[in-house]
């Protein structure tokens, strides 16, 4: 069992997986703290010095034995931008990592063309099967 696991743990699939999950996560905090700590605060201040994590609707006044019911939707603003950023970087990386990957050939064609019939024929024969014409080789 320990040789089975060993041989799925080491698969380039689940180091690749891992690695990404891990990035993933450090990229997320990069990107947080750069919505929460530098993004949002210039933002704020062009709205007349909001902060946008204090943005919040009370639906409940707190009392001495409840906390208030609030709908937090500066909080939300925040994780939509985000996502938002997140997004787009990821997407500027792939656009990139496409554009460094090698172009495969086309395959070879595995059908011609019969001159007389124009019908597809397989590129190795030499008479078409639909009209019996002599179909030069190629």
């Amino acid at each position: 069992m320990f040789k089975e696991f060993k041989e799925f743990a080491v698969k380039g699939n689940v180091v690749d997986l891992a690695v990404g999950v891990i990035i993933g996560g450090a990229f997320g905090k990069i990107v947080s703290s750069l919505v929460t700590d530098i993004i949002m605060p210039p933002i704020g201040l062009m709205l007349g010095d909001v902060d946008f994590s204090d943005l919040i609707i009370t639906l409940k006044k707190a009392t001495e034995t409840t906390d208030a019911i609030t709908v937090n939707y500066g909080l939300f603003v925040n994780t939509v931008i985000n996502f938002l950023i997140i997004a787009f970087t990821i997407f500027i990386v792939i656009k990139q990592v496409n554009k460094l990957k090698r172009k495969e050939p086309p395959p070879a064609p595995t059908e011609k063309e019969c001159p007389h019939c124009v019908f597809k024929i397989p590129i190795k024969a030499t008479k078409c099967a639909h009209c019996t014409s002599d179909v030069p080789s190629l």
